[in-house]
């Protein structure tokens, strides 16, 4: 009884994660925010991000295939070819149409990954006409967002928890901020990012958007957010002490909710635009 009850214990973990399949989607990844038991991408809300599913689940198809046809071909070797199916050996050394498919069908496979590759890549490195530019610069250990347009500022900090439990509903722990990104929905979002101190990274996950922040260059990406919602993102470079709490919150909103917010915060973080332009960039 107690051998039954210890492998009990140790089969926990696996029997857990079958009962959580067998709920109905618990593995499944979520919108805008990590999920217990996650095992795919977050859910997309923009087109670069349903482009990157897509390309991941076609890689996926490929290796598959591959994999089935080096464990068919495995097997095949070690039934006909062991010592005693086959007691006397070939001399072949050499076979033309075997060397010829072993070169021309990786090329083949490869330029099949290829051409999706660089559309993706060039859609993501495009950036197409925007609606909102917001400038996300990187500290230790905190965002600053400016949207240059609207000549307002603000820095986002992640919340205590005790700030994140007062909070309705309650954010997801190191991931909620004090202000928050905030941007309309079917709009296209140019961000321009830099770091302030040392490199960071730009990164949420359900946008398809990741990129690095390096203090003296400004980079740019894009996204194009289609569902309204709260999604989170994380610095994802290195950047000391502190790097794994300075989250990225983005609320996407109505057009008529986003010029409310718009209005108010014109109202909280209005730049002063009368300061000399040496004195701004000391600032940031």
């Amino acid at each position: 009884m107690l051998v039954l009850m210890r492998l009990i214990r140790k089969a926990a973990p696996a029997l857990a994660f079958v009962a959580a399949l067998a709920a109905g989607g618990i593995a499944f990844a979520g919108l805008g925010q990590p999920s217990p038991w996650q095992m795919n991408f977050q859910q997309s809300a923009s087109p670069s991000m349903d482009d990157i599913i897509w390309f991941h689940n076609l890689l996926l198809w490929i290796i598959a295939a591959i994999t089935a046809f080096v464990l068919v071909l495995l097997l095949i070797c070690i039934v006909k070819f062991n010592s005693k199916a086959n007691p006397t050996p070939s001399r072949t050394t050499h076979n033309t149409m075997i060397e010829v498919a072993w070169t021309v069908i990786p090329v083949i496979i490869l330029v099949v990954i290829a051409i999706p590759s660089f559309r993706i890549l060039f859609v993501q490195l495009n950036t197409p006409p925007s609606d909102l530019t917001i400038k996300a610069t990187g500290n230790q250990w905190n965002w600053t967002y400016t949207y240059p347009d609207e000549k307002i500022e603000f820095t986002s900090i992640m919340l205590t928890e005790a700030e994140r439990q007062r909070q309705n509903p309650v954010p997801p722990r190191l991931l909620g901020v004090d202000n928050p990104i905030v941007v309309p929905i079917n709009k296209v979002v140019r961000v321009h990012t830099t770091g302030s101190d040392v490199i960071h990274a730009f990164a949420v996950p359900s946008f398809g958007v990741k990129i690095d922040s390096i203090p003296g260059r400004l980079n740019e990406t894009w996204f194009k957010a289609t569902r309204e919602g709260i999604y989170y993102g994380q610095c994802s470079e290195l950047c000391g002490k502190d790097h794994a709490f300075m989250p990225i919150e983005v609320r996407v909103v109505s057009e008529q909710a986003y010029a409310a917010w718009l209005t108010e915060a014109k109202k909280k973080w209005a730049m002063d635009i009368s300061a000399p332009a040496n004195a701004v960039a000391a600032k940031q």
